[in-house]
């Protein structure tokens, strides 16, 4: 196996293994809904159509790199890591997480494990993933396709965040966000 038939089968296990554990928790008490969430499912849709395109037998103009063999084992690494790292976000939120922006009953900010690293480890681990990906296959579809997911992850998070902070409470949440980051370690604080 190739590398990137060995990235192929990192995003199809993740994706089903994500999907298996959906029914892993609690029931929604209040939601966006999905009239609101349509703007940033439209970016990311478009966004995974884009990256989902194979990059074999692409030259020219939609070509924009070839990766030597150990560049590409590299990225099949960091995209192990980058899904590695949303599993430990989904264990440790347990069953307050959920696919939809929406409030669980007993929800509560969790500023542990990695979310005490970023706010949104989860949207980190996939944007990872994304970036080796998109790094590996070096087409121009890649790339715009893992930007529209940035910009609809970043989309997402934007919401979700505006939306815990009036469900958790204003003042807590801001506490939150002056202390962790939103989706880069290390980076700023408060947005």
């Amino acid at each position: 196996m190739g590398p990137g038939q060995a990235i192929i089968l990192l995003w199809i296990a993740w994706a089903l293994s994500w999907l298996a554990a959906a029914w892993w928790s609690s029931s929604a008490q209040k939601a966006v809904g999905l009239g609101r969430e349509l703007g940033y499912r439209v970016v990311l849709g478009a966004g995974g159509v884009l990256f989902a395109i194979p990059a074999h037998r692409y030259e020219g103009a939609l070509r924009l790199w070839h990766v030597s063999l150990v560049a590409a084992w590299v990225c099949v690494a960091l995209s192990f890591a980058g899904f590695a790292f949303t599993w430990w976000a989904r264990i440790h939120l347990g069953r307050l997480w959920s696919g939809r922006i929406t409030k669980k009953a007993d929800h509560h900010i969790v500023d542990t494990g990695p979310y005490g690293i970023v706010r949104h480890p989860i949207y980190t681990g996939i944007l990872l993933a994304v970036v080796a990906t998109a790094a590996a296959k070096g087409t121009v579809l890649g790339m715009a396709g893992g930007s529209l997911i940035a910009v609809g992850l970043w989309m997402k998070a934007r919401m979700e965040e505006t939306w815990l902070r009036n469900e958790l409470g204003v003042a807590a949440y801001d506490a939150y966000r002056r202390r962790v980051p939103m989706l880069l370690p290390f980076g700023p604080r408060g947005r």
